[in-house]
């Protein structure tokens, strides 16, 4: 359970550090600079910590599909990004992913 809290962390703590990325201006404002940062430092600490105990497959899966589809949604919300049919079918499949990957498996039946 602490592995997937700190991949919690780890997947809110990059969307931010993403955030900030945008509103830097190429490293040219120092707050969002800074939030860079931090941002993404707390997300690898937490996704470290959060290796310990769930698989780098599952953990990566999870961080990177939800860390996108997050910063996507962040993007058409806050910065007007364009969202369409393409967009949201993308968006549904990386979900879609993130589910398949957590779905119990059965260890007798392996491809």
């Amino acid at each position: 359970m602490k592995g997937y809290i700190a991949l919690g962390i780890s997947i809110i703590s990059e969307v931010f550090g993403t955030t900030m990325l945008k509103l830097s201006d190429g490293f040219t404002s120092l707050f969002p600079s800074i939030g860079v940062i931090v941002g993404y430092g707390l997300s690898f600490y937490c996704l470290s910590l959060c290796l310990k105990t769930v698989p780098l497959s599952l953990a990566y899966a999870i961080w990177s599909g939800l860390g996108t589809a997050f910063t996507a949604l962040i993007g058409v919300l806050v910065w007007r990004d364009p969202f369409n049919i393409i967009t949201l079918v993308g968006l549904v499949l990386i979900i879609g992913g993130v589910i398949l990957l957590n779905a119990p498996k059965s260890p007798d039946k392996v491809l």
